[in-house]
């Protein structure tokens, strides 16, 4: 995962002057589960998003992400999504919010099978760093609802 990471960084970097706007490491940090206290909410992992220009405030972007799940297991998704940006009294403080598509995979759910889901979001930063977090709610019985945080901090 860390060399899939570091050649699609690379790739960017030598393409970033016609094609990007920002990109940023993505620093998975931890859920909160509603509910249960057996579960791991340590969620540490890496990843990256990619935001192409922004447009009248809304933002598209690329993201993935590598971590340990609530079962203390690695989980990745890769997905697309939008965000609308709201500024807070300069250029550069602002809250985001916005909805994420994605492609996913879990050892509890159908064995590491791709499945796709989509969530909305949140975040709350500056231009170098976002503090990025989403409400997953229970889908299933053996599931249980919980907030998920990450840190995003600009490359470039």
């Amino acid at each position: 995962m860390i060399l899939k990471l570091v050649v699609f960084l690379s790739l960017i970097t030598i393409c970033n002057s016609t094609i990007a706007e920002d990109l940023h490491l993505i620093v998975s940090g931890t859920a909160l589960h509603i509910g249960s206290n057996n579960l791991n909410e340590k969620n540490y992992g890496l990843g990256f998003e990619y935001d192409f220009e922004e447009r009248n405030d809304w933002i598209r972007f690329l993201t993935g992400v590598s971590f340990k799940d609530s079962n203390d297991q690695t989980s990745k998704y890769f997905g697309i999504g939008t965000k609308r940006r709201f500024r807070l009294g300069s250029d550069s403080l602002h809250i985001d919010t916005g909805a994420l598509a994605f492609i996913m995979t879990r050892k509890d759910s159908r064995n590491n099978m791709p499945f796709l889901a989509a969530l909305p979001f949140a975040s709350i930063g500056n231009d170098w760093m976002t503090v990025n977090f989403t409400y997953v709610p229970k889908v299933s019985p053996k599931m249980y609802a919980f907030w998920y945080f990450q840190a995003a901090f600009r490359i470039f």
